[in-house]
């Protein structure tokens, strides 16, 4: 028999884009943003995170103001729960700079900060930054005063940069396994060091492809599971077929598998998964336990942005079947 489970589906903190809408798009029209809010929203996910990823500066000031308008919407308050700024004050460092083009990375700079936060018109949750960079730990209390949750993300860190961005306020790891060079040093490395920081939160991809289930074992073993928040970093070709595409600035490939990647870069270009698919993986796993996996998947990423669970509409409700170890709504 389908259990119905106590939420109205899950929280995803970052999403990228849907169905060939790009929220880093230079040309994204609010009636574009409409139509994927209401497509995601139709498929598990029950509020999430609209991303802009690093972007030259017109394109904030387009996207930001006009994100912040279409989630103003009365369809969409409490279910789109506001903005993730990925970048631009990340590593431009190859691998690290992962799908981001290194073009538009910026060191920090509290007044540009604050312009983003002001094109968003209230409404940026969180921000993801490298804290390797000089000044990026004034920029985190910069941030973290003005009200947005930051994380730690396109980073080659250290164990002392994640104490220092923890110190000023960070909360959490964007993609912990992710975002980093394909080789590294095998015991210094951010991985380790993020697994090692009690302090921050571990936002993992769990779509099958960014993590092998071993990593996703170890980092939820690490973590526990009150530190681990699921995200499907999904991107704009989730939710549409095999092929080729150009996405968020890269020449990106999606296999049949669901594997998104840019070939000439070597990294994976976001996800073309939902948070249902994500949170189906990981139940494939047995890691965790179906209330655990509710933590992980509902409690944990509305903790992390400062979200109550009431605030998030009721909604038709999601069932998951023990007998498939499926999600459904």
């Amino acid at each position: 028999m389908k259990q119905r489970l106590p939420i109205p589906g899950f929280v995803d903190l970052q999403v990228n884009g849907f169905e060939g809408v790009d929220f880093s798009r230079a040309g994204l029209t609010e009636a574009e943003a409409y139509i994927a809010f209401r497509s995601l929203l139709g498929m598990g996910t029950a509020a999430f995170l609209a991303t802009v990823i690093t972007s030259p500066l017109e394109v904030y000031e387009r996207n930001l103001p006009l994100i912040a308008r279409a989630l103003a919407r009365p369809e969409f308050r409490g279910r789109v729960l506001g903005i993730h700024i990925e970048g631009p004050f990340i590593s431009a460092e190859p691998g690290a700079v992962g799908a981001h083009d290194a073009r538009f990375v910026r060191p920090p700079d509290a007044a540009l900060l604050a312009r983003l936060i002001e094109l968003g018109q209230g409404t940026v949750r969180l921000l993801t930054v490298a804290p390797e960079i000089p000044g990026a730990d004034r920029l985190i209390r910069d941030a973290v005063g003005k009200g947005v949750a930051v994380s730690i993300g396109h980073t080659l860190a250290s164990e002392l940069d994640l104490a220092k961005a923890a110190a000023a306020g960070a909360t959490a790891l964007t993609h912990l396994g992710n975002g980093l060079p394909n080789q590294v040093h095998r015991h210094i490395n951010p991985v380790w060091a993020g697994l090692a920081n009690d302090a921050l939160t571990a936002m993992i991809i769990t779509d099958g492809h960014h993590l092998p289930p071993a990593l996703i074992k170890t980092i939820i073993r690490a973590k526990g599971v009150d530190r681990i928040v699921v995200v499907s970093d999904a991107s704009p070709a989730a939710g549409l077929p095999p092929g080729r595409y150009q996405l968020l600035g890269n020449d990106a490939v999606l296999e049949p598998s669901g594997r998104l990647h840019n070939p000439a870069k070597q990294c994976l270009v976001g996800s073309s998964a939902t948070m249902v698919q994500c949170m189906t993986h990981l139940v494939s796993l047995g890691i965790v336990s179906l209330d655990e996996l509710l933590q992980v998947g509902f409690f944990n990423p509305l903790r992390l942005i400062g979200a109550p669970p009431a605030s998030v509409p009721a909604g038709p409700g999601m069932c998951f079947d023990p007998v498939a170890r499926r999600f459904e709504t």
